[in-house]
């Protein structure tokens, strides 16, 4: 799914053909042509990724009937946290893109919504054919939440005052399932859920009117797992080593920085300051796991 992200952002840096200011600056009018542009690249990706993943990820997988997958309880919802921040980006991104065609906000927000929520459906379909998994409610719950907390905060204050972001570091654990938690470091950026963390960042300073608190310095709360190598058990025990693994969740605290509303003038830095904002700048951390506080310097 985050593959799905590059791959949109890719093909809209390479097949405009603007000028670099032109394709940087919003359009204050409806262009037929970046319309165009950007209908094709969103249909193009969505569907290029699905026959690419029906090929590769799901055509050695055997296929039943249409079911269900009660995967609610697996990985400390980790996974949940995935589709929420998935749907939300797919949507904060196309939105923004139609927006930057013309469309009327209204329009862009309607049609970025529907694509981040149709597109992780389209997972779930595929899930629920397959032997190994299944249409999975819960992950249903989290795309929704995350397209709509999108689409809420658009159409209340007409921006975003809560981001979500990701950060991950490898970690040990992996090495001990890579099979499961991924072998190199691009599985496990993927895999190993002990190294991700999804976080809510926002600014005290878009809250308050008249406040003198800088708009772009927000405070983060995060959430990960430590030392969880199995999806549906809390415990672990290694056979080679011996060595004792107990799943626990964990609570940060940290600060951020909102890139978009860094004071800059020109157009493309700010098209590349946004896309810091997909991701969490490491800062030190203050961490709450198994009812105890830890610290982390460059907590990310």
């Amino acid at each position: 799914m985050s593959k799905f992200l590059t791959y949109i952002q890719l093909l809209l840096i390479v097949n405009f053909s603007f000028s670099q200011n032109d394709f940087f600056s919003d359009s204050d009018t409806l262009s037929p042509k970046r319309v165009g542009l950007v209908s094709g690249t969103v249909g193009s990706a969505w569907i290029g990724s699905m026959i690419g993943l029906s090929q590769v990820w799901y055509k050695n997988i055997p296929k039943t009937k249409w079911h269900t997958f009660d995967d609610s309880k697996n990985w400390l919802q980790m996974d949940k946290f995935g589709h929420f921040y998935t749907a939300y980006k797919i949507n904060n991104l196309v939105t923004n893109s139609f927006e930057w065609s013309g469309l009327p906000k209204n329009s862009s927000i309607i049609l970025g919504t529907t694509v981040s929520f149709g597109y992780q459906t389209t997972f779930e379909i595929f899930d629920a054919y397959s032997q190994e998994w299944g249409f999975s409610w819960s992950d249903m719950a989290a795309n929704t939440i995350g397209s709509g907390g999108y689409l809420v905060q658009k159409l209340v204050w007409d921006e975003e005052r809560i981001i979500p972001k990701f950060s991950f570091r490898p970690t040990e654990f992996a090495k001990y399932r890579p099979e499961i938690l991924g072998k190199t470091f691009s599985e496990q950026l993927l895999k190993d859920y002990n190294g991700q963390t999804y976080w809510l960042s926002a600014s005290p300073g878009t809250f308050l009117k008249d406040s003198n608190f800088p708009k772009w310095l927000c405070f983060s709360v995060g959430y990960s797992s430590h030392e969880k190598l199995v999806g549906s058990e809390e415990y672990y025990i290694d056979q080679n080593t011996g060595k004792e693994f107990f799943s626990k969740r964990e609570i940060l605290f940290s600060l951020d920085i909102d890139f978009t509303r860094i004071p800059v003038k020109k157009p493309w830095v700010k098209a590349i300051l946004s896309q810091l904002n997909y991701l969490k700048i490491p800062f030190p951390t203050v961490g709450i796991r198994s009812n105890s506080l830890y610290g982390d310097f460059l907590g990310y």
